[in-house]
């Protein structure tokens, strides 16, 4: 670390669509809170940012709205973005440390425009950061997960986010092939909100279902000595037919039913893009297997199910929620050094 450095803080970001993480480099992730921003109508004044906004989700008077200002991985709302951020990272970093320069690396999906990734750099600027650089999200993952990206070797990164899902090969140091999807954890809720409702005539709201997701979700059967392995919950919503509360029964039998479409187009992008894999890169994923990173990649039986589909080994990084923000972090470094090693081969392009 130079004597500059000492004046510098890196912040990697993983500006999700659910939620948001900052890593601080030397200090490891400093914040996890849920990408929601709570303001007065009419004002547009911030009451809430984060777990307390979260709570007031579908529970608001008349006078306060409580938005999610990021949709499919692109801010849908700038204002609300750039006082989310701003937030944030008063929070982590004391006014008093706010004469050293803030520089962040924010991961992004592949399929953003150009417009949209102007969006997201003019966000982090007003919030307070001197240097903004972009990085692709499976990229940020396989550095945050510690691949090894600059060996010339093939490694395939599934990174499941809120908003979307990216599929990349990595080699290098670079994305050889990558493609992202409008597929996640929000696409997840979605389909068991309509499966409860076409099957059991029950209305439910978004936190019924994620709570659906997490304690029961599943892609593949749990097989345990008498089979399959059936785990029930009961929730609470609203008759479709009278509109009174009712209670419900789920299991995740039903779940599963409700998640295969999703997580079969997970699947199917996974299989198109080991179809455009240089071979020899597709050798290398046989052997060293899919990385998956992201929430949605905790989905319980995901792994198993895209190691049976494509007949791959699949491996689940240690920490699937902090690995892009983590990754955007190192990649300041990381990026640094190699630059620095390959400076040896400047002489010959005098």
């Amino acid at each position: 670390m130079g004597f500059f450095d000492s004046f510098t803080t890196d912040i990697g970001i993983d500006l999700g669509t659910c939620n948001t993480l900052i890593y601080v480099r030397g200090q490891g992730i400093v914040v996890d809170e849920p990408s929601v921003v709570a303001v007065e109508k009419g004002t547009g004044r911030v009451v809430a940012v984060g777990k307390e906004a979260k709570s007031m989700l579908w529970r608001t008077p008349g006078d306060i709205e409580a938005i999610r200002p990021l949709a499919d991985g692109v801010i849908s709302d700038s204002d609300s973005t750039e006082k989310m951020l701003k937030y944030f990272i008063r929070k982590v970093i004391p006014k008093h440390h706010l004469f050293k320069s803030i520089r962040m690396k924010i991961g992004i999906p592949s399929c953003i425009t150009q417009v949209q990734q102007d969006a997201v750099m003019a966000a982090a600027l007003k919030a307070g950061a001197k240097e903004v650089k972009l990085i692709e999200e499976s990229l940020a993952a396989a550095i945050g997960a510690e691949i090894p990206i600059y060996e010339p070797a093939g490694h395939m990164v599934c990174d499941i986010g809120g908003g979307t899902t990216e599929v990349s090969v990595i080699s290098l140091g670079g994305m050889v092939v990558t493609s992202s999807i409008r597929i996640g954890g929000n696409a997840f809720d979605e389909s068991i909100i309509k499966y409860i409702r076409s099957e059991h005539n029950l209305v439910i709201g978004q936190q019924t279902a994620e709570k659906l997701k997490i304690e029961i979700g599943n892609a593949m059967a749990e097989k345990n000595v008498d089979g399959d392995k059936i785990r029930k919950v009961e929730i609470k919503g609203n008759d479709a037919i009278t509109g009174l509360p009712r209670r419900l029964e789920v299991d995740s039998v039903e779940v599963r039913e409700a998640l295969k479409e999703p997580v079969n187009k997970i699947v199917d992008e996974i299989k198109r893009v080991f179809q455009v894999t240089p071979p020899e890169l597709a050798a290398d994923i046989i052997e060293r297997g899919i990385v998956m990173a992201g929430g949605g990649s905790m989905l319980k039986g995901l792994k198993d199910l895209i190691k049976d589909k494509t007949g791959v080994p699949v491996l689940l990084v240690e920490k699937p929620l902090e690995s892009v923000a983590k990754g955007a972090g190192e990649a300041f470094e990381l990026f640094r050094e190699m630059s620095s090693s390959r400076s040896v081969y400047e002489n010959l392009n005098d």
